[in-house]
């Protein structure tokens, strides 16, 4: 159980913080893509990929004071950042782990919207279908999103990218 816990510590240990729940979940899921070895389940949701045990996982860090959550009210909505805290960093020198160094990925994916990493993530969700038909879900399920042919080949190669990273 604490095995996946700790796999999401070294993730926030590879980066100063994560800005949003949507970017979070994107960002997870698209490493899990890239054969990073994540086990959260994944469905398709509103927002593109979601996992519930994601959530709950990052609930429990948080109430452990694994990580810290702050919350920020915007114009009209809030917004949320997740850090390691000091007692995280201390929990992981005391865990073996075996996932390769994130930095590289983390960083290209902190540089990029929550909206980008939405469509990313989606590409990935459909990925086992032709790329034509991936376009078509896209426009389809994400059309209140408005992407563009442009914004979907910047996602594929994206992707290319973060995968060719290690």
């Amino acid at each position: 159980m604490l095995e996946n816990h700790a796999k999401l510590m070294q993730f926030f240990s590879s980066t100063e913080e994560v800005v949003g729940r949507k970017k979070l979940q994107k960002m997870i899921y698209i490493l899990k893509k890239c054969e990073i070895p994540f086990e959260e389940r994944y469905q398709f949701h509103f927002y593109g990929p979601y996992s519930e045990e994601l959530t709950l996982r990052i609930e429990e860090m948080c109430n452990l004071g694994f990580i810290l959550e702050t919350k920020e009210e915007k114009k009209n909505y809030y917004q949320y950042r997740y850090q390691l805290t000091d007692s995280g960093r201390e929990f992981l020198k005391h865990y073996e782990m075996d996932l390769p160094p994130l930095h590289k990925q983390i960083d290209e994916m902190n540089g990029r919207s929550s909206r980008f990493l939405e469509l990313v993530s989606t590409i990935l969700f459909f990925e086992d279908l032709p790329r034509e038909e991936i376009s078509e879900k896209v426009f389809t399920v994400k059309s209140a999103q408005n992407y563009t042919d442009e914004d979907i080949e910047d996602g594929w190669k994206f992707i290319e990218k973060l995968r060719s990273i290690h």
